[in-house]
């Protein structure tokens, strides 16, 4: 497939794919095994299916193919954190498809490895008879970071040691698949490979049906069977799925897998151990887990025993395991059989554990710690692959994967030092050029070869002894090479491939849905929300809200520096001191009013053009909590850890309201041309995005405890921001009049404008009070209406409402939380509206003052008694 690219480039638009695939020529020379000219290959007939689709279409389908990734929010970060950003997740258009003979001998040769790896756990946690028998050499045990100490002699539940491996296979140009790599550890993929197989299934529908490609569901369902029939629960397990969290690469992969399987996502923070037990931390106290799946490296799973330093793991958990109540998939310690220096010593393994020689070879692997391996094998290092012996350890030093024929003579001198000088650190492998797949590129270069990689999985479905134990999840992950590299890697810049196992029995057509013979036995399950993801969602419900209130408090300032009608020197005051309170600009600005008129307009107008410019330059300003970027990124960041709670389309308006807002600030704030004008466009498209993603929250989610945190942030974070904006405008008298009428009416016109503003009622006010300059029905809309949902009185009253809801009170009653938060729809709307003698608005004031101390009240008790469980341990079982 070599020359593929130029035996279809140059070709016409309406070319049909069928024509393009008749001119790839065989290339017998060629070091790469061909999967598109291979005997027996299924590919043709899949481009048989394909075969009147014009090349543009393919382009279109690519397209498509590429939109469907980001809406979904696929992402693979390699260096995730909060200052970079998402990388999308690559995948090709064109499937690797394996024939029902490719994949047989795949799988019988995966499940016998599986069976052999969980062989040697047992022994090597055990009785330890391949080491002291010289099968093994003490260093890849012993001496690999991986083993665990703390964990030989523990008979795990259920006795199976493994519940998921995965094989990296290559295809060498003889034809025959090798195993390149084993992960038993935490193991990627199974997401991503679901992910892959839905977008691609639906690119070419009719081709997925007419070559009988086997379906996925039925193995996820059997393993996570298996797992629950390990626990002495059964089907009633609790099987939960650990993270690291949503910095990790493959964050994305874990909360697509915990919605498809229906498991519970968890950081380590969510659990504890009690009494040898592991427990989930939930908003109604502590609930049992009985199954873990990890995606955790052991090293971090337990700070008490393993690294000190790591605040993903959980305290206690290798006691819990020890004692026998809790299923860790797999189990801690496994990371050994991962050395790339094992693969050499399977073959003899294999033979003495199972009585069998390996069905499928791995690729030849020499671990340079062996004195006669290592002086045969340093001749041919420009032949060899060099791996690290103990991949990511700290103690003994890693490095990626390199090629020897990729190196200088220089550079593999230096790499024979190097490996002279430390050999155990060292493994070299063959180098074998991996097979080639078609991809597609484009209508212009048509099909072009890429060499892939193939990762399967093979999952313990507890039926069976031994080989039979194990179930091949008919399908996979191929990786793909980028095109200037020969190493199939994520991290390299490589893609993925979608993988299609044809078979000639029937296909499996069954889901991971239950099936209830009658209603009856239909069992309602409440969802449980963690205290961590309760506490995120009530952040992301503040900063939501948060963010709205700053965006439309920086517009009323945009209006009122820019409006044709000067502000009063009161309304400049509540301006400026908000801005400078919510920090929207830095305290020392000179101030942009003066309490007397006789300051120059032209210099007050040089004051608030220097008021402007900070506005602008402190949008998006990274360093300070208060801007609204800031704001808008904390959004986001709250979000990203429940992904797993959020429906595909509210994630998507996150991160695009946010992309978009960094991109418009970009354009305003730069240097030597602040734009006003820019500005109010990236509000203006901010808010238009908030109100989407406002009512995605509202209307998009199930009413369970996590929603009803949700709201109650929204609204702790409204009822604050809104009574000390309007005590505020009181306290720089806002409400007051000047001495002359008619300036007076020109005043209260821009105080209430502004007002209600703030308050978004502005349509409110004047449907129900047209032509009003009155304070009376002012406060009446903004503290006492019942049905105005800006209002002081409807947001306490539904607060309240919330707060119970989410204490499980009766109907009718108030918890003590809700007691807290004042009922303003009896107070006395004269009261409020007169001043005394000094021209002080006290009722009022006071009434705004009680507000913000209660939502801030709130607040803390709710984070006290919701996220918090240090001392819980009689709420278990509760």
């Amino acid at each position: 497939m070599q020359q593929t690219t130029s035996a279809i480039s140059g070709t016409l638009p309406s070319l049909r794919l069928i024509d393009a695939v008749k001119r790839i020529a065989p290339q017998p020379n060629s070091q790469h095994f061909d999967e598109l000219q291979g005997e027996g290959s299924p590919w043709p007939s899949f481009f048989e299916q394909l075969g009147q689709t014009d090349l543009d279409e393919l382009d279109r389908r690519t397209q498509t193919l590429a939109r469907q990734v980001r809406d979904n929010g696929i992402t693979y970060n390699v260096y995730a954190d909060q200052g970079n950003p998402q990388r999308p997740w690559s995948l090709d258009l064109f499937p690797l498809i394996l024939s029902p003979e490719s994949w047989q001998h795949i799988e019988t040769g995966v499940k016998q490895r599986a069976s052999l790896l969980e062989h040697v756990m047992a022994d090597v946690y055990g009785p330890q008879q391949l080491i002291r028998q010289a099968m093994i050499p003490p260093a890849l045990v012993h001496g690999h970071p991986g083993y665990l100490r703390a964990m030989h002699g523990v008979a795990p539940v259920g006795g199976a040691h493994l519940h998921i491996a995965a094989f990296d296979l290559a295809r060498g140009p003889d034809g025959q698949w090798a195993v390149v790599a084993q992960r038993t550890q935490a193991p990627s993929g199974l997401g991503y490979l679901l992910e892959n197989r839905l977008l691609i299934s639906r690119q070419f529908p009719q081709a997925f049906e007419a070559m009988h490609i086997q379906r996925l569901a039925a193995s996820y369902r059997l393993w996570v069977e298996s797992l629950k029939a390990h626990t002495t629960e059964g089907a009633n397990a609790h099987v939960a799925l650990l993270t690291p969290g949503p910095y990790n690469e493959t964050y994305f992969e874990h909360t697509y897998l915990a919605r498809y399987l229906g498991l519970t996502l968890v950081e380590g923070h969510d659990l504890t151990v009690r009494d040898e037990r592991v427990y989930l931390r939930t908003l109604r106290g502590l609930e049992p887990v009985h199954v873990l799946i990890k995606r955790v490296d052991d090293a971090f799973l337990d700070p008490l025993e393993l690294r000190p330093d790591s605040s993903l793991g959980i305290p206690g958990l290798l006691q819990a395991v020890r004692a026998g109540n809790v299923v860790l998939a797999n189990t801690p310690g496994s990371a050994f059989l991962e050395s790339p220096a094992l693969l050499g010593f399977l073959p003899a393994l294999s033979k003495k554990l199972l009585g069998e020689r390996l069905l499928m070879p791995g690729v030849d692997s020499w671990w340079c710690g062996e004195h006669a391996a290592l002086s045969s094998v340093l001749p041919q290092i420009e032949h060899m692959v060099i791996k690290p012996t103990y991949a990511k350890s700290t103690l003994h030093g890693t490095f990626e994967a390199t090629l020897g024929r990729s190196l200088t003579q220089a550079q593999r001198d230096e790499w024979v030092g190097r490996i002279t000088r430390q050999p155990e650190h060292y493994t070299l492998q063959a180098y074998a050029p991996l097979s080639q797949m078609p991809t597609w590129k484009n209508a212009t270069e048509g099909i072009v070869p890429r060499s892939v990689m193939l990762r399967v999985f093979a999952l313990r479905d507890g039926t069976g002894q031994g080989a039979d134990a194990w179930r091949v999840l008919p399908g996979g992950l191929a990786r793909l090479a980028s095109a200037e590299a020969d190493i199939a890697s994520m991290q390299r810049g490589g893609s993925s491939a979608d993988v299609w196992v044809q078979t000639h029995a029937d296909v499996d057509r069954s889901s991971l849905l239950p099936k209830y013979n009658s209603a009856a036995e239909f069992k309602h399950r409440e969802r449980m929300v963690t205290s961590r993801s309760g506490e995120n969602l009530y952040w992301l419900g503040r900063y939501t809200e948060r963010s709205e209130n700053m965006v439309r408090l920086v517009r009323l300032c945009f209006e009122a520096l820019n409006s044709e009608t000067p502000a009063s020197h009161n309304l400049w005051a509540w301006l400026q001191q908000m801005a400078q309170r919510e920090g929207l600009v830095p305290e020392g600005l000179p101030a942009t009013h003066s309490a007397s008129d006789t300051a120059s307009t032209a210099h007050m107008g040089g004051r608030r053009r220097v008021f402007e410019r900070a506005l602008i330059a402190g949008l998006n300003e990274g360093k300070h909590s208060t801007s609204v970027g800031y704001n808008l990124r904390a959004v986001q960041q709250a979000a990203s850890s429940l992904r797993e709670r959020l429906s595909t389309e509210l994630w998507n308006a996150i991160v695009n309201c946010v992309h978009q807002f960094n991109t418009d600030c970009a354009h305003a704030g730069t240097p030597g041309k602040f734009s006003a004008v820019q500005a109010m466009q990236a509000l203006d498209a901010a808010s238009a995005a908030l109100a989407g993603i406002t009512g995605g929250q509202t209307d998009r989610m199930t009413r369970d405890d996590g929603w009803q945190l949700l709201s109650i942030g929204r609204h702790v974070e409204r009822l604050g921001f809104l009574s000390s904006a309007l005590e505020l405008a009181v306290e720089v008298g806002v409400f007051n009049s000047t001495a002359d009428e008619s300036d007076a009416s020109e005043d209260n016109a821009s105080h209430f404008a502004a007002l209600l503003s703030l308050f978004d009622s502005t349509i409110t006010f004047h449907a129900q009070y047209p032509q009003s300059r009155e304070l009376a029905p002012l406060l009446s809309l903004l503290v006492q209406d019942d049905e105005n949902p800006r209002s002081l009185a409807w947001v306490a009253r539904t607060l309240r409402g919330r707060l119970s809801k989410l204490a499980n009170t009766p109907m009718g009653q108030a918890d003590a939380l809700a007691r807290l938060v004042p009922n303003l729809q009896d107070t006395d709307l004269v009261a409020l509206c007169t001043a005394n003698d000094a021209g002080v608005y006290a009722h009022l004031r006071d009434c705004l003052t009680h507000c913000t101390e209660a939502a801030w009240q709130v607040s803390d008790a709710i984070c006290a008694h919701y996220f918090n469980h240090t001392d819980d341990a009689d709420s278990v079982g509760a």
